[in-house]
């Protein structure tokens, strides 16, 4: 049985652990505090507000254990405001430098809100490399800026206001997502994402 840590400080950390429980063989666990991450052989970081969960990884000292676990190669998967916390370089589209706590594990730069607010949320089909087309659900999403080595972009949109943007990178042991694969079910990213373990 394979365990899954979910971080659940805030955010859709509850849509997860059901996705989880739907995939023969694992075992997902609620992560709260750095006991918990004891004996995870991945970790999921969900969307929700990047600052409240940055601001709670940094109090309760879960941001520096998971910054040691992913440099010993623990596969971390963020999606939404996970991709935002794991990002090196993190702009917001209206404000700028947002100077938000981050355990800058991958090398990417990521654009809170790159689409506009709530309203201007939506659906739609993306091809990710080495999991195919995904039904993506972006909900006051990030992008994916750019990436330099050894993160790369796997995955783009065309958005009809902004053109190309990133929503998916990956860094060795850490995937980013920019959408919701939760809310959409689908279990081909979560699949993917566990073939890091044995990896």
């Amino acid at each position: 049985m394979v365990k899954v840590g979910v971080l659940a400080l805030q955010g859709d950390f509850l849509e997860h652990i059901q996705m989880l429980h739907e995939i023969d063989g694992v075992e997902p666990v609620t992560v709260k505090k750095v006991d918990d991450l004891k004996g995870v052989d991945a970790l999921i970081i969900p969307g929700g507000e990047s600052t409240t969960i940055g601001l709670l990884l940094s109090s309760r000292g879960l941001g520096s254990k998971i910054v040691e676990l992913a440099e010993k190669g623990l596969p971390i998967m963020g999606t939404c405001a996970g991709a935002i916390l794991l990002a090196v370089k993190v702009v917001d589209r209206v404000v700028g430098e947002t100077n938000q706590y981050t355990l800058k594990l991958m090398n990417i730069e990521v654009v809170r809100n790159i689409f506009g607010r709530q309203r201007e949320s939506f659906v739609a089909t993306v091809e990710v490399e080495n999991i195919g087309l995904v039904r993506a659900a972006f909900i006051r999403a990030p992008g994916i800026k750019s990436a330099w080595p050894p993160a790369r972009v796997t995955g783009y949109i065309n958005h009809p206001s902004i053109g190309e943007v990133g929503v998916a990178a990956e860094q060795n042991n850490m995937l980013a997502l920019t959408f919701h694969p939760e809310i959409t079910g689908e279990k081909g990213v979560y699949k993917y994402f566990l073939s890091f373990i044995k990896r």
